[in-house]
């Protein structure tokens, strides 16, 4: 079975650097952008199954990405990765289309988990919250 194809946004290098390593193993990461504009070209041209956005990157926030995706009809499945712990935060996630939540100071225990719940259509929140 191949593996899932994920997209990276997070508008700092060291993060996208740490979490590609990260998942590597386990998923094919097939690119790591650091703004909301680039999120959008890279969605079309890579055609992940999953798409890790950031909430916030510079010119379109990962909120503004994921309205737009969702718009686009696009078939990635989003899920977040954020320092936000605000549950209106969570909310608009969800309603911008988003099927995981994850905090990331719990990223090496439930990324995983969210990225295979959200490709099998489930939701998740990181437990924190």
């Amino acid at each position: 079975m191949p593996r899932l194809r994920v997209l990276l946004a997070d508008d700092q290098q060291d993060v996208l650097d740490y979490v590609a390593s990260f998942l590597d193993h386990e998923f094919e990461v097939v690119g790591a952008v650091a703004d909301g504009r680039a999120v959008l070209h890279a969605a079309e041209e890579l055609e992940p199954h999953i798409i890790v956005l950031d909430i916030t990157m510079p010119t379109l926030s990962g909120i503004e990405v994921a309205r737009e995706l969702k718009k686009r009809t696009s078939k990635a499945k989003i899920v977040f990765l954020t320092v936000h712990e605000d549950r209106e935060l969570v909310s608009m996630a969800f309603d911008s289309g988003a099927l995981g939540y994850v905090i990331k100071s719990r990223l090496m225990h439930d990324l995983p988990i969210a990225i295979k719940k959200a490709h099998a259509g489930d939701s998740f929140v990181s437990p924190a919250i």
